[in-house]
């Protein structure tokens, strides 16, 4: 059997945008025809974009009327207090009402000291400050950062294949900068076939570039379990897991979803703002073979920087040669990086 995957790449001189296409050998073709026939990704996508904004129509629907709050913004220019709408205005609306250049720079907010998502809603009087890659204290923004990118990264690997070849995430660890990598775990359904050439790796890259141009948000919804249930039921390794997160929350019974784009996955966040965060230096140097369980998969890793984070060619080489090693979240015990 062919173990390789041919990478068609066709540019629009007009726009200068990539247009990324997958195809697969024969006999590979066969191979992925065996798992999930029936389904395409791109009709998974459609069918968890739209439940997710049914979804989330309907939780505005509940609001019955608006109420003010009071927000203290703690940081620069300097503190100002703003009257805010309860559970609709969010970190990201405190930063329009103060400067463009911090509504720009502002990856997170810390709500009462807590971390707290850019795009999600304020649900009490609060405090809040935002936060930036040049603090002196980057830890979660760092952490952020890392989490948004695995986010992409299985964005990326689920976007870039043929439709005949069904992908089916399983997840991504804990983000831990001191890794070197961020991990997206990924069944293709054939094994371990594929043999990724260093063209294919650099479509991943191409895409999440696409996805930090568009500036898309994260956004964050809270469901029932019920429902991830049904949204995840083409994906035996995220509906065996629904149930378990669930036990987990807060109520026992809800699981936190994020969608960029057409893209939905199950994280406890926090995210960056927007995918423009993402620097132009973002590489996917390695897809690893490994295994969960009895079952087959490719850990794909990759290493970026922030906008606005710059380093010289050498010193980023360093970073990707680093990142082509296997890394070993959940597959082994490891120590949970912990702030300073």
């Amino acid at each position: 059997m062919s173990k390789t995957l041919i990478k068609t790449v066709i540019f629009n001189h007009i726009n200068r945008k990539p247009h990324l296409t997958f195809q697969l050998s024969k006999n590979l073709h066969q191979v992925a025809k065996l798992s999930n026939a029936s389904l395409t990704n791109a009709q998974v996508r459609q069918k968890r974009t739209e439940m997710f904004e049914d979804e989330k129509k309907r939780q505005l629907n509940l609001i019955p009327r608006l109420e003010k709050i009071e927000v203290q913004y703690q940081g620069v220019p300097e503190d100002a207090t703003l009257i805010l709408n309860k559970n609709i205005s969010t970190p990201y609306n405190v930063a329009q009402h103060l400067t463009e250049m911090i509504c720009a720079r502002s990856a997170l907010a810390l709500v009462n000291g807590q971390v707290w998502d850019m795009h999600r809603p304020l649900e009490e009087d609060c405090t809040v400050e935002l936060l930036h890659f040049h603090s002196e204290e980057p830890f979660h923004v760092n952490r952020a950062f890392w989490r948004s990118c695995s986010f992409l990264l299985g964005a990326a690997v689920e976007s870039a294949f043929r439709d005949d070849l069904f992908v089916a995430q399983h997840s991504f660890p804990p983000p831990n900068v001191a890794s070197g990598s961020f991990v997206a775990d990924v069944d293709l359904g054939m094994g371990h076939h594929w043999e990724p050439t260093r063209e294919e790796l650099m479509v991943f890259s191409a895409i999440m570039h696409r996805m930090a141009e568009k500036k898309d948000p994260f956004e964050r919804l809270t469901v029932d379990a019920s429902i991830a249930l049904e949204m995840f039921s083409e994906n035996q390794y995220k509906h065996s897991q629904v149930p378990s997160i669930a036990a987990a929350s807060g109520d026992g019974k809800s699981v936190t979803l994020y969608k960029v784009g057409d893209h939905v996955d199950i994280s406890t966040g926090p995210m960056m703002g927007d995918t423009s965060f993402v620097g132009r230096r973002c590489t996917i140097p390695v897809a690893h073979k490994i295994f969960h369980g009895d079952s087959a998969m490719y850990r794909f890793q990759g290493v970026a920087l922030p906008k606005d984070v710059y380093l010289n060619h050498f010193a980023f080489g360093v970073l990707e040669k680093r990142a082509n090693r296997l890394n070993m979240a959940g597959l082994q015990a490891t120590k949970a990086t912990k702030p300073v």
